[in-house]
């Protein structure tokens, strides 16, 4: 198995394109891999700014490794793929593992990096290869277990499925002033508008923590000032806006302080599951069976079925009926199912 041979001594996991959900998601698998293999040179070639929340994690990843894009993977055009590839393949990978998901050009960067041996996922129809080191990606398996079951396909035996953020003293400094007496989040933001449940329905949900008892703090990242101004404005009840007041370590340690967070399908819901902190999540374009926080009965999901949903759009082409459908009560029930902190 291709992880457990002895002279593959370093390893580079093509990560591509991410985001800090991808992101922790993969931590079980990473930490299954530094335990099989605490020998092993592991670094994760993936977007330069995501070196801060790589960061984080330099117990079971020793370097990340900047990719300046590739043609077929979104998001951005490549920027000198000559030099990239002149870099990394000084390196001399004994292996490169395609752990990104089933696009062919996924596994032509991997095929690309001059590493000794190559593995991961793939597509057979599209890119068949060496079922002995590749895995046809299972798309409809939840992002933990992918990753997982890649590794254990590999030679690595899962080592749990918990995620991790490691929160650190200076991290609940920066949030102390916030972090005061018993408190919600709400995160009303996404990266794309068809994973955005409607404004005034938050402010309606804030509302109604803020007649329970618990102060509400209403959080967003840089740009998304007008989204968390709208919530706050909207309510009847005292809220404080929190967007951009932190830092991601910041945010993490809010995160970890607060009875319950009610989230959009982002970011913000799996660094809640991390920290251990109740949630639920309103999904409305993702798909819960890949992304809903585990265990289920502590990261409650909201969904309406409608047909057309889980889609890949990032702005939906027709009337976002799946958000439409999502009523407050129906928000509100999920919150009173989770345990009590």
């Amino acid at each position: 198995m291709l992880l457990r041979d002895p002279d593959v001594r370093t390893v580079l996991l093509v990560r591509l394109r991410v985001g800090l959900g991808d992101l922790l998601c993969g931590v079980p698998a990473l930490r299954a891999l530094r335990a099989a293999r605490p020998d092993l040179h592991v670094a994760l070639l993936t977007w330069a700014e995501m070196e801060p929340v790589v960061a984080r994690f330099g117990a079971y990843v020793d370097e990340l490794v900047p990719f300046p894009g590739w043609p077929g993977i979104p998001e951005r055009p490549p920027r000198d793929p000559a030099g990239f590839l002149a870099a990394v393949r000084a390196r001399r990978f004994d292996a490169a593992l395609q752990v990104y998901g089933d696009r062919p050009a996924a596994n032509e960067v991997t095929e690309a990096v001059g590493a000794r041996r190559v593995g991961g996922f793939h597509d057979p129809a599209r890119h068949p290869a060496d079922p002995a080191t590749h895995l046809p990606y299972p798309a409809s398996m939840h992002e933990v277990h992918r990753h997982l079951s890649l590794f254990q396909h590999l030679g690595v035996p899962p080592a749990g499925e918990d995620l991790e953020f490691p929160v650190t003293a200076a991290d609940r400094a920066e949030a102390a002033p916030l972090a005061r007496g018993r408190y919600a989040v709400l995160h009303p933001g996404a990266t794309s508008s068809s994973r955005r449940w409607p404004l005034r329905r938050w402010a309606e949900v804030g509302d109604a923590l803020a007649r329970s008892g618990l102060r509400v703090l209403v959080t967003g990242v840089p740009g998304e000032e007008e989204l968390t101004a709208a919530v706050v404005g909207g309510m009847r009840e005292p809220a404080v806006d929190a967007c951009g007041a932190t830092s991601l370590g910041g945010f993490a340690a809010l995160l970890a302080g607060a009875v319950l967070l009610v989230s959009n399908d982002t970011g913000a819901a799996h660094l809640a599951v991390a920290v251990r902190t109740p949630s639920v999540t309103v999904f409305l374009s993702g798909d819960p069976r890949r992304w809903a926080g585990l265990p289920r009965d502590r990261h409650r999901v909201v969904r309406a079925d409608v047909g057309c949903n889980p889609c890949p759009h990032l702005d939906c082409p027709i009337d976002h009926r799946c958000a439409d459908r999502i009523p407050v009560g129906a928000v509100l029930d999920q919150v009173a199912l989770l345990p009590a902190r």
